[in-house]
């Protein structure tokens, strides 16, 4: 096969990306279902989570098996929930727009990392209402890192990122507390927002506490109404953390023309 042709010729190379994005986001599946049990994402095969039996190779393939299968379970024949191809096609979609915008870069490269650690957080935090420190932490330490060898920040701006991003957090959030009597932001938001400073930059926290803010109060205020649900009721923050920082990534410019005319951030 000539290679060539293939790294040549969009339309193919696209739909690698789109492979690979689905390939990795099998294994994102395998992070969500066992970070919140403590288990290892690397040892260990996957089982079915109804009768415990050990998932064969070729019931494995991302988004194929589970339309061959069509959607259940080989061995049990119970369901297998829909989330595990949306997340696999989520990851697929990713990949394709994060290459689509910064094509063979060390932008990407590092847009991916962070991007991939984004989604599993999420889904890790709309189901379990935790952020996962085995991601949130070593993430503060690898964007600094990488600020240093990408170059889209610089390492002063992903310093300030991080302290600023954890600490404004930090200080709503014992101020919450002490003016409700109960937590309110927990401490995954604190470190998960650290993160995403160190990633993006200082530049990006205002940006993002305003926009997810504004998402979790446009969500929270739909589930009071249609859920019958109060102003006590817990709704994760991580996820809206996350698409603040996806929309930050792709159309800061536009976002901060919007939301803050008057300031050049």
């Amino acid at each position: 096969m000539n290679l060539e042709v293939i790294f040549t010729n969009t339309p193919i190379l696209y739909v690698l990306i789109f492979v690979f994005g689905l390939l990795w986001g099998s294994f994102f599946n395998v992070c969500i279902a066992r970070l919140p049990q403590e288990q290892s994402v690397v040892w260990g095969r996957s089982k079915c989570p109804k009768c415990s039996v050990l998932i064969p190779w070729f019931c494995n393939i991302p988004l194929l098996s589970y339309l061959a299968l069509k959607g259940k379970c080989k061995d049990c024949k119970n369901p297998i929930s829909l989330e595990y191809p949306i997340i696999e096609i989520v990851s697929g979609l990713m990949f394709l727009g994060l290459f689509h915008h910064f094509g063979f870069s060390k932008e990407l490269l590092s847009s991916l990392i962070f991007c991939s650690s984004l989604l599993v957080v999420s889904v890790i935090d709309f189901h379990h209402q935790i952020i996962p420190d085995e991601i949130s932490l070593p993430g503060i330490i690898l964007g600094f890192v990488l600020s240093l060898w990408v170059g889209n920040i610089t390492w002063i701006e992903s310093l300030l990122g991080i302290l600023v991003g954890g600490g404004s957090f930090l200080l709503v959030a014992w101020g919450y507390e002490k003016l409700a009597k109960r937590e309110g932001l927990g401490g995954g938001d604190i470190k998960l927002l650290a993160m995403i400073g160190a990633w993006l930059g200082v530049q990006s926290v205002l940006v993002v506490i305003v926009l997810s803010s504004l998402l979790g109060s446009v969500v929270g205020i739909a589930a009071m109404l249609f859920q019958k649900k109060d102003f006590k009721t817990a709704i994760p923050f991580g996820p809206f953390l996350a698409v603040a920082a996806l929309a930050y990534l792709f159309f800061s410019q536009e976002i901060q023309s919007i939301l803050f005319p008057q300031f050049n951030l």
